[in-house]
């Protein structure tokens, strides 16, 4: 078998593996604020099952990037899917029981396997490098495109289950528990080059890595994508809830959040290569812009609907061009903590914006609530003109 064709057969694997993430990910998404809200003793806590998932995933990224740099990528991403069906059968116990506290801890460890499982774009880049290092930016965006499954299959999964047993939503986390299993049984089939075998050489203590303005602000902008994208999307079941939406119209606007997320990582990649991570993440950070407009202008469902899908394209184009900036910034020796730190900013982030989400919808409503991402999408334009206008010489090395 020819280089090109293991890595193919490789990234195909990562993205089979992606898309049962976010079938996770996205069903979660849909239905821990709505589970939350019925168990919570205030509707203020409504969306701390989705804190504490992204909690779990946040102390959990950077023990396992270094993990993975001493087991490998398999067992790590073996490791994480096991915790996926532990954490989604815990919840499920928990809605069956009407306790909120064992659907938090539920959700809290399927947040483990989110933590494993965002390596996979990552994991993509290590197959790229060891056998097609060409095809490395179109390696991570079709990896991240495998997420488009998440927001065609997700919605309709919960739709389709949350009434399969008497306690609503308690067959979706049975349904997630077996999509978890399956999960593990494909990861097992990996064979990505160990990380350890390519980290030889010396490596730059982590200050010297982030004093770089390049790994800065891949980092900054990669945050602030999730966080802005984190802050909408979870508050969205909730406020069309109020708006007096049915959960068919909530779930219908989140799948298609979903697919505008994933559907041009089939040719963000191409993008990059040809006109450079930061113009890719410059046009990201106007599509943001448009969304937040969009999404304080009314409360119809065609404004829910509107500014979902532009939050999906704008998160794509910035979280694609960061993730391909951060490949420029570290030496092998140096990936796992690189990694590791800008995975770990990135989940501190979601959980500042989660946790702050259902709040903000509770108490300023989401028309004001939309606004609150304004301060950070501006500094991460700010932060991308600083990189395009800084070296006009050294562009190359940041495209």
């Amino acid at each position: 078998m020819s280089d090109l064709s293991l890595a193919r057969r490789q990234i195909a694997l990562l993205v089979v593996c992606q898309a049962l993430l976010y079938v996770n990910n996205v069903t979660l998404i849909a239905v821990n604020g709505l589970a939350g809200l019925a168990l919570a003793p205030t509707p203020l806590l409504a969306t701390l099952p989705v804190t504490t998932y992204i909690v779990g995933a946040a102390l959990t990224t950077v023990p396992a990037s270094l993990a993975m740099a001493r087991w490998g990528r398999r067992a790590g991403f073996v490791f994480g899917t096991l915790m996926g069906f532990a954490g989604t059968a815990t919840a499920t116990a928990g809605v069956l029981l009407g306790n909120f506290a064992l659907l938090c801890a539920g959700t809290f460890v399927v947040g483990l396997y989110n933590a494993f499982a965002q390596y996979m774009r990552s994991a993509a880049a290590d197959v790229a490098d060891a056998y097609a290092p060409q095809w490395k930016e179109k390696a991570i965006s079709l990896v991240l495109a495998g997420g488009l499954a998440g927001g065609i299959v997700g919605p309709e999964l919960s739709k389709v289950t949350r009434e399969w047993l008497p306690t609503q939503f308690a067959g979706t986390y049975i349904a997630l528990s077996c999509g978890a299993l399956l999960a593990c049984f494909i990861v097992s089939r990996l064979a990505i080059p160990h990380m350890k075998a390519a980290a030889q050489g010396a490596a730059r203590p982590l200050r010297e890595i982030a004093a770089q303005p390049t790994y800065v602000v891949a980092v900054l902008v990669g945050a602030i994508s999730y966080g802005a994208m984190n802050l909408l999307m979870t508050a969205t079941p909730l406020a069309m809830k109020v708006c007096g939406f049915g959960y068919p119209d909530a779930a219908d606007v989140i799948k298609w959040h979903v697919i505008a997320m994933f559907a041009p990582g089939f040719f963000t990649g191409g993008w990059v290569k040809r006109w450079g991570a930061p113009c890719v993440m410059l046009a990201g950070c106007a599509l943001m812009f448009v969304t937040i407009a969009v999404a304080h202008a009314g409360l119809t469902y065609w404004h829910f609907w509107i500014a979902l899908v532009l939050l999906g394209l704008g998160w794509n184009l910035m979280f694609t061009g960061a993730t391909t900036l951060l490949t420029t910034t570290y030496r092998p020796a140096e990936k796992a903590k690189a990694q590791g730190i800008n995975d770990l900013v990135v989940f501190l982030t979601m959980v500042t914006s989660s946790a702050a989400s259902g709040a903000l919808v509770s108490s300023t409503g989401w028309l004001d609530l939309n606004l609150f991402s304004l301060p950070a999408v501006a500094l991460a334009t700010v932060a991308v003109l600083y990189l395009l206008l800084r070296r006009p010489a050294g562009r190359a090395a940041v495209a």
